[in-house]
């Protein structure tokens, strides 16, 4: 794999409460392209948020390295400030955390912190709105009190893409919207990857959007990584992932199931129309 833009090697994060010690990360070994887009998929309590929170230095390893963007997060004078400036982070329901009385200000507020220029701050705004399809002569002005679910939350990703991150993480960035509210938030970081060559990670339950929309899955279980590579080789392992309490897609399912009825298709099928290719021919 070239040119990683994260990389971890033998990381293990200890919790410890007094005499009390929790791993919760054991010897995670992954390596993220830049310019990707991957998922870390996993149950509840499984790794997922502790792992992102080493990507911008929120936690150092307990032992093991991890590198983002050139910067090793776990040696003490780590620029973490640099780092959180390429690492932009959206957390569950990230528009509860709007306070400013017009979306202008609120998408404006990291990029004033960072001391830019009047005019860098209001060019860095109007690309981010932009960039998450609300123009600003129609929503800069506007409070973000009087937009829908779906706009709060793409008010507080234009936030994060204002800082110019070169690296996006969304922990469960669409949880709480509707399908189509859920469809155009993926749409808008589908564009900001390919237009921006933006690294974004995504840490999601939503198997169906995360098989059309990563290139990369990590699988964690139980603090452990046990299993990578991309969606079609990862769903192909229905029983496995249903071990690690994971359902894959609806559409892989259904050809699991068929697979047992005695239809020989391969493991290697993974979209609808290679589904009914391999039905119509019988050849697979």
């Amino acid at each position: 794999m070239t040119d990683p833009i994260i990389l971890a090697y033998r990381l293990s994060h200890v919790y410890q409460n007094g005499s009390l010690r929790r791993a919760a990360l054991e010897d995670i070994n992954l390596e993220i392209p830049r310019g990707s887009c991957v998922a870390l998929i996993g149950v509840t309590g499984s790794g997922k948020t502790t792992l992102i929170q080493h990507f911008n230095g929120l936690l150092r390893p307990t032992s093991g390295t991890v590198v983002v963007d050139g910067i090793d997060v776990g040696v003490a004078k780590a620029d973490l400030q640099a780092l959180r400036q390429r690492v932009g982070m959206l957390f569950q329901f990230p528009e509860t955390q709007l306070f400013e009385r017009t979306v202008y200000a609120d998408v404006a507020f990291g990029p004033q912190r960072m001391k830019l220029s009047r005019r860098e701050v209001r060019k860095r705004v109007i690309t981010a709105l932009e960039q998450v399809g609300l123009p600003h002569h129609e929503y800069a002005w506007r409070s973000p009190l009087d937009l829908s679910g779906g706009q709060k939350r793409r008010v507080a990703l234009a936030g994060v893409l204002a800082m110019s991150p070169s690296i996006l993480i969304l922990d469960e960035p669409t949880v709480g919207l509707d399908a189509e509210a859920r469809a155009e938030f993926y749409a808008y970081l589908r564009h900001i990857q390919q237009t921006q060559g933006t690294t974004i990670v995504l840490v999601t339950h939503d198997m169906t959007e995360v098989a059309m929309l990563a290139e990369l899955l990590f699988v964690l279980y139980d603090g452990h990584l046990v299993m990578q590579g991309t969606p079609r080789s990862v769903f192909a392992q229905v029983e496995q992932l249903r071990e690690w309490g994971l359902a894959a897609p609806p559409l892989s399912q259904l050809l699991q199931l068929l697979r047992k009825r005695g239809l020989t298709i391969p493991l290697t099928t993974f979209t609808l129309d290679e589904a009914f290719a391999a039905l119509r021919t019988g050849e697979y």
